[in-house]
């Protein structure tokens, strides 16, 4: 197993950790959690370079990789949820496009095309890092609304830019 590898099951690894924390309310909980989540949110940023740039990129990763960054986002946004801090249908929406767009991909595989990872897909799943970021902190309801708003605006933004992109992708046409 090779070190980009390891630092996606540590990210997999720190998912409980970081629910643990909160589920418990340990003293502190948001900021411990808080801490989980950026270093897990580092390791997704680490991992990608150390595979890239030392020739490391496994197909346990290429699977694995994406699946862990999904689960963590998901596990945070379904704690915000959970506390009232989020609408339901929020996470309703990033759900949606993660499935739609895993969709569009498989269908491109099966075609032999390759659908990477957009611009508009990394800022989507860079702010939204951001904005979990934020959420966990003791921020003012007018920031958490922002927060929500921009994670709905950059998914639906960047869901919208993988379809319109890769729409013949669709067709019945090999």
């Amino acid at each position: 197993m090779n070190t980009a590898n390891k630092l996606t099951i540590l990210r997999v690894l720190m998912i409980p950790a970081f629910l643990l924390v909160l589920y418990l309310r340990v003293p502190y909980a948001n900021y411990w959690a808080l801490g989980i989540f950026a270093v897990a949110s580092l390791t997704d940023m680490l991992d990608g370079y150390i595979a890239r740039h030392y020739n490391q990129i496994t197909d346990f990763g290429k699977f694995m990789d994406p699946l862990a960054d999904k689960c963590l986002v998901t596990a945070a946004l379904l704690w915000f949820v959970e506390i009232g801090q989020m609408p339901a249908w929020v996470v309703l929406v990033v759900i949606v496009r993660e499935f739609g767009v895993s969709g569009l991909r498989m269908v491109a595989a099966d075609k032999g095309r390759v659908i990477a990872a957009g611009w508009s897909g990394k800022v989507k799943t860079a702010s939204t890092m951001v904005c979990i970021v934020l959420m966990l902190l003791p921020i003012s309801i007018w920031i958490n609304n922002i927060c929500v708003a921009v994670i709905v605006l950059t998914t639906l933004y960047s869901g919208v830019e993988y379809f319109m992109k890769n729409m013949d992708v669709l067709s019945e046409v090999k």
